[in-house]
């Protein structure tokens, strides 16, 4: 299949597929006499494993690596279990720290009365502080 139709069937814009295979996460595709790529339905498993990682907020370094340590020949549940791991460790902390965020902001904008003189605005103060 050609670059279009994969892209249709992985639901991707051409770019992206160009992108994939720049970036090592495609293979580099076979050409036809023309000089047109040419993929294999393979590869639209790939482009969905990619997105799928990507959402579930995989880098494209992480991606490579996961594509790496699930191949067939070299295929590493255990490194794959433990890459996933330490995702979802960071996310949980960054998590963490959006709350934190959060909480605190809300606590800003329940303070401030929305009037009056700035110099009494919690939120400005707050921010103003020298050591937050």
């Amino acid at each position: 299949m050609h670059i279009g139709q994969l892209a249709k069937r992985a639901e991707v814009p051409i770019d992206t597929v160009r992108y994939y295979e720049r970036h090592g996460i495609l293979p580099e595709p076979d050409r036809d006499i023309s000089g047109y790529r040419c993929y294999h339905p393979l590869d639209v498993r790939r482009v969905h494993f990619v997105r799928r990682a990507k959402a579930l907020g995989f880098t494209l370094r992480e991606i490579k690596e996961l594509l790496a340590l699930s191949a067939p020949r070299h295929g590493d549940v255990t490194a794959i279990k433990a890459l996933a791991s330490t995702k979802l460790a960071d996310i949980e902390h960054r998590l963490a720290e959006l709350t934190r965020v959060r909480d605190g902001l809300r606590t800003l904008v329940q303070a401030c009365p929305g009037h009056g003189d700035m110099n009494h605005c919690p939120i400005v103060t707050a921010l103003s502080e020298e050591y937050a």
